[in-house]
């Protein structure tokens, strides 16, 4: 680390020679003045990295010092030293005018340490995050290469993606290509278990399985409505395992967060997954149970296969002895205005058990990414659409409806899903007109594709998966590959690689947050 210049504005500048000859033998350059005026005209003539500034100098004070030396150089960091932790300091600090603070008498390394916090903390940050991540890469290798249970998997992705997200706030290009490895040899292996296992738990017991799709409305909603409870469920279309980690420090200072975790139901894709979790059936029980709904859903293919989430949830909870009086209610928010509207009605839901809300804002991101190239210009990769979903989620209605429920005493249990990976491996899948479009899962008759790339289920109903006929494959795209038909292969496989989709078989579609919230207030 190249040494630092540093400025001591204090009137009694002489009797600190001894903090000033410890921190010179410690990289810091400190020049001492006696005064607020002298510090102001050192800051114009010359370049300092820092200025410490004592708060009550004879003449110029600290504060009118301050406004002076930030009128010049508005950048320079400032540690003002005070002889009380007087509430204007904090609010200097607050307002970001001041850096930090420290309260007389200071010694040394007080000074050393507010010193290094404050110019070489994001040094200091980085050499702790790279090591401490070099450390656990032998750990992780060793823990990819045993036979991990579920619950081991669902630890593992928790542990790699928290490593995803401080990795890159260093910026360190060495590291992101190693732990992208990682995650990439984590997926080829995962998707091995969970063609080894998942029949297994469609067709076993709960207790030999993870809590999954189905399982979310009895798991963690209807134990609080039988205890009389209110609850706001929110099912957030698409959230990644790494966005609820970002957006978690947008509400950690209002609200007591617990978070827990489930696997998706196969395909990872709305139809299948959402209605699962509002149907509490696996999807081909959906057909067998709600014939009724299921017509009319197979009668017009243009409509939304989730349009009767409402129905299905009262029933499921008509089915667990828990629909409560008054009946719940239920909203879909698809766009910003149908949110403001839920927003200025939201007294309407206060004394209603239970609310379900269903917001689409982050799948729509992904999906209008595939195909806008101002949107891919904006989201290149996973930290990106991080970074959008956090700003989203700061400035949409659905912070303050939390707030406005928080405040009531509500318990709000938030989930995804399904989440999405970001596709970088094309290859040609074959099959006959009726094979459905989908870029991460097909389902039809005839299906060929290199079979290290997908997940063959020649028996679907067994893996829990609905079909529409007799010999009906279903193919579900491994790691990052994505499915694309052999006419005009190239021009598909440019235009959608590097697109987040979903539907197929990876750590980022499958393990997903549940999110049990309060209000502290």
């Amino acid at each position: 680390m190249d040494d630092k210049k540093v400025l001591w504005a204090d009137d009694e500048i002489a009797m600190l020679q001894p903090h000033i000859i410890f921190l010179g033998e410690r990289g810091f350059a400190v020049e001492g003045v006696t005064s607020g005026e002298d510090a102001v005209r050192m800051v114009a003539r010359e370049q300092f990295d820092a200025v410490l500034l004592d708060e009550q100098m004879a003449g110029l004070d600290g504060i009118a010092t301050l406004s002076r030396i930030k009128k010049i150089r508005p950048e320079l960091p400032v540690i003002m030293i005070t002889k009380s932790e007087e509430e204007s300091l904090m609010d200097e600090a607050i307002g970001g005018r001041i850096n930090d603070y420290l309260t007389k008498p200071v010694n040394p390394s007080q000074i050393l340490s507010a010193l290094k916090k404050l110019l070489y903390g994001k040094d200091i940050s980085t050499q702790r995050i790279s090591r401490d991540y070099i450390a656990e890469v032998n750990q992780i290798n060793y823990e990819l290469n045993e036979h991990l249970d579920w619950d081991e998997w669902i630890d593992l992705q928790e542990r790699l993606t928290k490593w995803a997200i401080e990795i890159k706030e260093i910026h360190d290009p060495g590291l992101e290509e190693l732990l992208q490895e990682q995650q990439n040899s984590a997926n080829s292996l995962f998707s091995k278990y969970i063609e080894n296992n998942y029949h297994k738990w469609v067709n076993g017991e709960r207790n030999q399985r993870p809590a999954m799709s189905h399982d979310i409305v009895n798991e963690w909603v209807r134990p609080r409505i039988l205890r009389g409870e209110p609850v706001l469920f929110i099912v957030l279309d698409c959230l990644r395992m790494d966005h609820w980690m970002a957006v978690q420090p947008i509400l950690r200072d209002e609200f007591d967060i617990e978070t827990e975790h489930y696997i998706s139901v196969l395909p990872t894709a709305t139809p299948y997954s959402r209605n699962s979790i509002f149907s509490g059936l696996w999807p081909h029980e959906y057909p067998v149970k709600h014939p009724d709904l299921w017509k009319k859903l197979k009668a017009d293919d243009s409509a939304s296969y989730n349009r009767f989430e409402r129905q299905l949830l009262d029933r499921q909870l008509q089915s667990l002895n828990a629909f409560p009086s008054p009946e719940p209610k239920y909203a879909k928010i698809l766009d910003p205005d149908e949110a403001q509207r839920v927003l200025r009605k939201v007294s309407d839901y206060f004394d209603i058990p239970l609310v379900s809300m269903v917001f689409n804002f982050v799948d729509i991101v992904a999906h209008h990414r595939s195909t806008e190239e101002v949107i891919q210009t904006l989201i290149p990769d996973e930290a990106a659409y991080r970074s959008i979903v956090r700003s989203w989620f700061e400035h949409s209605p659905l912070i303050e409806l939390l707030r406005q429920f928080g405040k009531r005493g509500v318990t709000i249990i938030l989930t995804s899903d399904h989440g999405s990976i970001r596709v970088r491996k094309p290859t040609r899948v074959m099959g006959d007109r009726e094979a459905s479009t989908n870029l991460r899962y097909k389902l039809g008759r005839n299906l060929r594709v290199e079979e290290k790339h997908a997940i063959r289920i020649k028996n679907p109903v067994g893996w829990g998966i609905p079909t529409s006929g007799l010999n009906t494959d279903v193919l579900l795209a491994r790691d990052d590959y994505y499915f694309v038909y052999p006419n005009e292969f190239n021009k598909y496989a440019d235009k959608y690689r590097d697109s987040f989709l979903h539907g197929g078989v990876s750590l980022e579609e499958v393990v997903l947050p549940v999110a049990i919230i309060r209000s502290r207030k």
